[in-house]
């Protein structure tokens, strides 16, 4: 009996959540740097703070853009580029003496190196796949977690062992190493290796290369989102998404701890294991995305989320039992609002937009993420303290819990185009 392959867009799907792994361990990094550097170099916590919200608001607005490079030059060349960025931004980081030094490169460099993969897993789940599209979103976006799964405890480590700068070494020959892989092994179209997107036929045609300028083509994009209602309806819940997650969480979860006397090796294991639930989380929440209403998946994700916002102020405070409860409940959470956000940009704006328009929302969650970043230091040096920052958080999740139901209440049914080269 006749077995049949693997799909090469299961490979496909293997690059890119490595690749995606080793990005989101970068971006996981200045939780377990912002000790060291505040130390090493006498900075307040405002200054590291305000690195990493230009990072996260570049790494969010360059999404867009990256999403019309990758129409106009292809997916392999774009997470090339990234990766290279990522590699020469962490390694020169090594060598800085100022905090302007640290701006322009874990701010600006690998912000933008960050940014040309933010639409990756929606740039393959829709390129590669006709089915399980949901599915795959998912996987993807659960790369995240599982970077700081793998990431976080081996830096932290690091730091306390050999020093800041070997563990950003780590993380710079790494991301030479995906450069390699992507380089040989990453394709753009199924058609390059002569294949059909999977779960489609031969007569399901791919999108074809744009050949405007890709500048113009992301400003396009934003000049038909902004008259959407739907548009800002998904932006505005996606920047509590930001907010309440890398912004908040990915940043200042270790400082939080470390100031409740949990160590910072501990602490860094503590924000790992939050990635494990998550790999769970986002998994399932990408399965659900195709079988379920988006809209209501959304509700309970972002009311869940801001319960266990205002519970974790609490959980600093009391027994360590009760901090692994929100670390489980918390983690479960982490980023399941992916999937059913790209399936909703998908079905109102079609497969043909679906990456520009999920780049401008995702540059709406990173400037949630910024604010969070920056403004959860400063609220810290107001007030020497997280607990406003949190519980502010938990109520903007709840805000977003109401904001979604009301995406694609007037949009008209979407019908997928079949798009002829």
């Amino acid at each position: 009996m006749q077995t049949k392959s693997l799909h090469y867009g299961w490979i496909i799907v293997a690059i890119a959540f490595f690749a995606l792994l080793v990005g989101a361990g970068i971006r996981s990094t200045p939780g377990v740097l912002m000790v060291p550097l505040e130390q090493e170099f006498g900075w307040e916590r405002t200054v590291v703070s305000l690195a990493l919200a230009i990072n996260l608001l570049l790494y969010g607005l360059f999404g867009p853009f990256a999403a019309a490079f990758m129409n106009r030059f292809g997916i392999r060349q774009v997470t090339s580029f990234a990766l290279l960025l990522l590699a020469a931004g962490t390694f020169l980081t090594t060598q800085m003496k100022s905090a302007w030094q640290l701006y322009l490169l874990w701010g600006v460099i690998v912000g933008i190196g960050s940014g040309c993969t933010v639409v990756l897993s929606a740039m393959v789940a829709t390129r590669w796949f006709v089915k399980r599209r949901g599915l795959v979103v998912g996987i993807l976006t659960a790369s995240g977690a599982t970077g700081q799964l793998i990431f976080l405890p081996i830096l932290a480590q690091l730091v306390t062992s050999e020093g800041w700068r070997t563990a950003t070494w780590m993380i710079s020959i790494v991301s030479v190493i995906m450069f390699v892989i992507i380089a040989f092994f990453m394709r753009n179209y199924p058609s390059d290796k002569g294949l059909a997107p999977y779960g489609g036929t031969e007569d399901i045609t791919e999108i074809p290369q744009n050949q405007s300028n890709p500048f113009a083509s992301a400003v396009d994009g934003l000049r038909t989102a902004i008259r959407s209602r739907d548009f800002w309806l998904l932006a505005g819940s996606f920047f509590v998404c930001g907010f309440s997650t890398n912004g908040l969480i990915g940043t200042h979860f270790i400082p939080a701890c470390i100031e409740h006397g949990i160590p910072e090796v501990k602490a860094a294991s503590m924000l790992a294991l939050i990635g494990i639930f998550d790999i769970i989380g986002t998994t399932v929440s990408g399965w659900l995305s195709d079988r379920f209403n988006n809209r209501w998946l959304l509700f309970w994700y972002y009311g869940l989320r801001g319960l266990s916002l205002l519970f974790l102020p609490s959980a600093l405070d009391s027994a360590h039992l009760s901090l692994w409860f929100f670390i489980v409940f918390y983690g479960l959470d982490w980023v399941a609002t992916v999937p059913p956000t790209v399936r909703l940009t998908t079905d109102i704006f079609g497969k043909e937009n679906a990456g520009i328009m999920f780049g401008w929302i995702m540059a709406s969650h990173q400037i949630g993420a910024a604010f969070a970043a920056y403004g959860g230091g400063f609220l810290h040096y107001l007030f020497n303290s997280y607990f406003f920052t949190f519980i502010l958080a938990g109520i903007f999740c709840f805000l977003a819990a109401g904001i979604v139901m009301r995406i694609g209440k007037t949009a008209k049914p979407y019908v997928e185009k079949v798009i002829v080269k």
